[in-house]
Parts: structure tokens; sequence; C-alpha cells
């Protein structure tokens, strides 16, 4: 066996992007300066558990990390795929985080994956798994996926900081994705979302579903927002409550945001010392600025909405050798950095220019000529 050839990068950033695409191109990669100037320096453990999961998904793969956790040697293995399979993220960053490379690796795998994730469904800083299947689904459909073959059932809600969520995901595999000519975002026809409380009283989900619907009536008839509202073992280990909210336009665009409440960590023991507990934001509040902040994304303008931009991107860039052309809002410093990444790896550069009169931005690349060649068919 010959020497490794590693691709040598520094620094932390873009850290999911650059796993992601070095498994999809087989590129071994040597880290160096994880977090080094942090207080504590080295992978974060949500860092580590992505590691693992890749490591689940995969066959021949070589992880090496050294004592401080600073430097990464990252050989990826075969994309296998596969069922009966579960993997708990951990409490450190929700399960969205994980389920944006996880989707793209199934696509790519050999066989179909079928895999059980737990922790964190619902927080503020990852897209929750309710967006994943309202939108995040529709737009794998524009690049040829299957819709038959997704598959996102959440079975428990888990909000921070305990988690104890789980999602039960199917990604089916393809040959190769389909370029898309997708510019046109067309007027929205209708209002779509879904709000969930854990260990809480049920009065806050209707709070939050009649201040949004107060926002979107004055706009569109066709509003519907859903309730679920769990209790017991499928509410998870910490109370708390969000709502996810997604535009579905007449060219069938979907454009989402999504919100989560919840204590922070240590805050739900410190009432029990007789300290005063942190107040949550209000139920009614929460799905006013949720609805007003959907409003915004529409008029930014694109086909997708700023939390979708990386992974439409990378869809374009591992399209086969053909043109893909999209509109988006301002680009977001997650689209941005995608775009970065995705130069380094696959070596796709988008052609980009604004669209002054409705200030969106045009993008459009030659596809990589990405293919699934262990895909197993029957």
């Amino acid at each position: 066996m010959g020497k490794i050839t590693y691709k040598r990068l520094k620094g932390s950033q873009n850290m999911r992007q650059r796993l992601l695409l070095a498994t999809l191109k087989s590129t071994p990669v040597l880290i160096e300066d994880i977090h080094a100037d942090d207080t504590l320096p080295g992978l974060r453990p949500h860092e580590i558990s992505l590691l693992r999961l890749f490591e689940k998904l995969t066959d021949d793969c070589l992880i090496e990390i050294n004592e401080t956790g600073t430097k990464l040697k990252y050989k990826p293995g075969i994309i296998v795929g596969g069922s009966h399979l579960v993997h708990d993220c951990g409490v450190s960053r929700a399960i969205g985080y994980f389920l944006e490379p996880l989707i793209l690796l199934g696509l790519f795998a050999r066989k179909t994956l079928v895999i059980i994730l737990k922790g964190i469904t619902n927080d503020s800083k990852d897209p929750s798994v309710d967006t994943f299947r309202s939108t995040t689904f529709p737009l794998l459909k524009r690049f040829g996926v299957p819709s038959e073959g997704l598959k996102l059932e959440i079975t428990s809600r888990g909000v921070s900081p305990h988690g104890g969520g789980e999602v039960h995901l199917t990604i089916p595999t393809v040959q190769h994705l389909t370029a898309t000519m997708w510019t046109d975002e067309g007027m929205v026809k209708r209002i779509r979302g879904e709000a969930f409380t854990t260990r809480v009283s049920v009065q806050l989900g209707n709070e939050m579903i009649y201040a949004a619907r107060g926002i979107f009536n004055r706009l569109l008839p066709d509003v519907y927002i859903a309730s679920d509202y769990r209790k017991r073992s499928e509410a998870g280990n910490s109370p708390g409550y969000g709502i996810s909210l997604v535009a579905e336009t007449t060219s069938g665009c979907c454009i989402s945001a999504d919100t989560t409440v919840s204590y922070p960590r240590g805050d739900e023991e410190e009432d029990i010392e007789g300290e005063e507990k942190t107040e949550l934001i209000p139920a009614a509040d929460v799905g006013e600025k949720l609805a007003s902040g959907l409003l915004e994304e529409i008029e930014k303008g694109g086909v997708v909405d700023s939390t979708h931009q990386g992974l439409l991107f990378l869809l374009c860039a591992l399209c086969p050798k053909d043109v893909s052309k999209v509109r988006v809002g301002k680009l977001s410093p997650y689209g941005i950095e995608t775009l970065r990444e995705i130069r380094d790896f696959l070596d796709v550069q988008f052609v980009i220019k604004p669209d002054p009169s409705t200030g969106t931005v045009i993008l459009k690349c030659w596809g990589s000529g990405m293919k699934n060649l262990s895909r197993k068919t029957t």
C-alpha cells in the first residue's frame, strides 16, 4: 500500500463541509490548529460525534486525533450506508447539524440509508427536524431524488439542554443527481407550519399559532399551522416549545423559518434551590416574531431561504457535468463559505451575477460529474 497524501488544512472553520466533501471525493485530510486559540482547545463534542457518524456510514475509514484534539487525520472510506444504524448526536448541537451531511452521504451510498438519530430535535441554532421534512426534502426532489424514498419520522421530541428526542431517517440512493435551472421564485400561495410543546402547557402552543396566524391572515387566506403537543416519553428530557413555518410558492419553492424556546443549561435545577428561574420568551411573542422572520426571508427573494443556501450550492456542484442555474437572496455567510469549500474540494466555481432589479443573486455552475459508482441496483 502506497503512502497516503493528505490535503492539509488549518483551523476549525467549516469543519462539517470539509469532512463531508472529503468523504464524497475520497480525499484524505490533515486538519491542524483546531480551536487552538480557545480556552478549551481541540475538537468539540459535536465534531467528534460527526466523525463517529461518518465512521458508521463508511467502510475502511481512518480517524486519528492527537492528545489535545487540535490535530485530525481523516482518511475517508467507501460510503456504504445500510439499515439498523443508530447514532446518539449528543446535546452540544441539535440533530439538524448532522442531517445535512448525512443526507448527502446517504444519496451516494452503496445501500439505502436507514438510521435512528437521538438528541435534540429542535433548538434555535440549527434547523429543526420539521424544517428538513417540510423544506429540505422538496429541495432534494428538484435534483432528481425520488420522493417516495425520503422519510423522516419524529418518534419523540427533545429540546435543549438535555435532549431526549429521536427521529427515524430514510434516504434512498441515486445513480446521480439531476442538474436544474431554477430561477423563478413564484408568488406565495399558502403558509403551513407546526407548533410543538414538550413538558409545558399546551396553551403555549395555541398562543404561538394564534399570534402567527394574526400576521399571515392579513396577507393571504390559506394559512394552516398544525399542533404537536408531546407528553411523557415522547416529550424528551427538557421543557420547551417552538414553531416552524414554511411558505409555499406557485413555482414550488419552500421558504422556511423555525425557532425553539427552552431553559439554558443549568436553569432547570436552579428553581429547586430556591433561586429565580430564567423567564422564557412569551409564546405569543415567539409566534409573532417568527412569522415576521419568515416574511423577511420571503422579501429577500430567491428559490430557497438563507439557511438552505449551502445545501443548494452543494447539490448544484455534485450534479453531472451539466449547467445548473439558481437564484438566491443576499448571500449568507454560510453560503459564501460553502462556495469556497466547493471550489477547493470539487474544483467547481460558480459564476455569480447580482440582479439589481430584484436584489437577488443568480449563480451558475458546471457540475463536478459526481456519480454513485458503488450503488447496488435491485
